[in-house]
């Protein structure tokens, strides 16, 4: 099975660490991984922000990057949500064609490779928190939790509160900051409550905002992107 690896902006830039436990972890389940370096992004904050005519070029060229591949893999919900759900909206045929074969992280891990035990080992306790294009838009539903629930060592706890937003909404943190803020402190709040070491989640936006607040308060917790702990084994542990 051949896979095309649409690593997102938010991974490039600032977590690559995700986009290399991708690799590791697909091509572990024996999966190939190639990389188009045409990518670039996806434009959701410029459609998110009403700039329509601004996205269609991003559309065009993420349409011809990764055109020819049968499954495109990415680790973010919202991004897979921004393809999934928009680009037949704004594109042509071949947007609508791309959209068709663009999977999440775990919906690829459980509808497509078909498993939930991915033979990963992390010896912490942690809390999931599911972000809102996951739950919302591509209605993971329990497959994140399925592919944790089967890591070795893991112990997971309820988070409270799971599924109300951590209140990063991209732009929308920068337009209502003092909302975001309120809304993230809640979430890290409630992580914190469940007296777990981890806070996963399977989107690095989310996971930033939460970071910065976890950061500021000097929280007991530490935010990991699920695809980290799926490549972590006992004989190659994820740090």
């Amino acid at each position: 099975m051949r896979a095309a690896l649409f690593v997102t902006c938010v991974n490039d830039a600032v977590y690559p660490s995700t986009g290399i436990a991708t690799v590791r972890l697909l091509e572990r389940l024996g999966v190939e991984v190639d990389f188009p370096e045409a990518q670039t992004c996806c434009g959701q904050p410029q459609f998110n922000t009403g700039y329509r005519r601004e996205t269609e070029p991003l559309v065009r060229r993420m349409t011809s990057a990764f055109e020819g591949y049968d499954y495109v893999v990415t680790p973010s919900g919202s991004c897979a949500a921004m393809v999934r759900h928009h680009y037949p909206k704004i594109g042509d045929g071949a947007a609508a064609a791309l959209a068709s074969r663009t999977y999440e992280l775990t919906e690829f891990l459980v509808d497509v490779v078909g498993v939930t035990d991915v033979g990963a080992y992390f010896p912490h306790t942690v809390t999931y928190h599911p972000s809102c294009h996951g739950v919302r838009l591509l209605g993971l539903g329990e497959r994140p939790r399925r592919l944790l629930e089967a890591v070795r060592g893991l112990e997971l706890r309820e988070l409270p509160g799971a599924q109300e937003c951590c209140g990063f909404g991209g732009t929308f943190a920068v337009k209502n900051s003092d909302v975001s803020v309120a809304m993230g402190q809640d979430k890290v709040h409630h992580a914190v409550s469940t007296g777990a070491e981890v806070l996963c989640g399977a989107d690095n936006s989310c996971l930033m905002h939460i970071g910065g607040i976890v950061s500021r308060e000097a929280a007991p917790l530490r935010p990991v992107h699920l695809a980290e702990i799926l490549a972590s084994t006992e004989e190659e542990p994820w740090s």
